[in-house]
């Protein structure tokens, strides 16, 4: 398992989380992620948050895996959090720091996005380390099955969606291994200053975006020698059935949502 972003990676597993019918899942977070911006209290995140790390922890992934895997976000989440603390001056001041002035409310609605930001980030990489792209495809495209009366094409966008997130941490490697190419040959991407270090990543962004032409190709070639066409007529090995577990999980959801919205202020 590569830990340096977990977003679009799939880790194989026998655990209740991976075993879902991938539709429960796909609609479990998109409710999660809804009711998220309805919470607005100490109690409504606190089961947010206990939810989404019971979760984590039912998919048998390493916590460690998925905290190292969060990495590339942390810097957009404290960065959230520093931009309200000294930006915003809102409530009654709390201290002051060298003669700086820190808000209380300015406080709260740092901490509050990115708590937010943290869950949103957190539960729904959980689908994908816990979905191969087959399945979320085969998902999505029968969640948006009602758009075909509408001539939408349904499952070329769900195709797409799965192959973008399926490559994000094969671009994410390609980067890592490009960046230390460069560093060996002497770019330096950490001193100097900004101009200079936005032109040490030039040498780095070339490379990368000729890689991901190329295996957008050689993806294409593949399909195409394949004999792919589109969605009309293909037929699937795994047909998506609810089972109980399914039903069980999705009212458990319920209870979670409803004592979420019961404890809004």
């Amino acid at each position: 398992m590569n830990n340096s972003m977990i977003i679009g990676q799939y880790v194989p597993g026998t655990s209740l989380i991976h075993r879902l019918d991938p539709r429960t899942k796909i609609l479990v977070i998109f409710f999660f992620v809804i009711i998220v911006f309805f919470a607005n209290s100490v109690w409504s995140y606190s089961i947010l948050t206990a939810f989404a790390i019971g979760t984590a922890l039912a998919t048998r992934v390493p916590l460690s895996f998925i905290v190292k895997g969060l990495k590339p976000v942390w810097f957009l989440i404290v960065f959230t959090f520093l931009l309200h603390l000294f930006v915003s001056r809102q409530g009654d001041i709390l201290f002051s720091v060298l003669g700086f002035p820190f808000y209380e409310e300015s406080l709260i609605q740092g901490g509050t996005l990115s708590l937010r930001f943290f869950l949103l980030i957190l539960f729904t990489s959980l689908l994908t380390l816990t979905t191969s792209p087959i399945e979320i495809t085969d998902a999505i495209e029968y969640l948006l099955h009602p758009l075909k009366k509408l001539r939408f094409p349904v499952h070329e966008l769900a195709l797409m969606m799965s192959i973008s997130l399926r490559f994000i941490p094969t671009l994410m490697q390609e980067a890592e291994k490009i960046s230390k190419a460069q560093a060996s040959r002497g770019v330096d991407f950490r001193t100097g200053s900004l101009k200079d270090r936005m032109s040490a990543v030039i040498p780095l962004l070339i490379p990368l975006f000729v890689s991901a032409f190329k295996r957008a190709e050689e993806l294409a070639m593949a399909m195409e020698a394949r004999g792919y066409q589109g969605g009309e007529g293909r037929t699937k090995i795994r047909a998506l059935l609810f089972r109980k577990k399914d039903y069980i999980v999705f009212f458990f959801f319920c209870l979670v949502m409803a004592a979420t919205i019961g404890t809004r202020v």
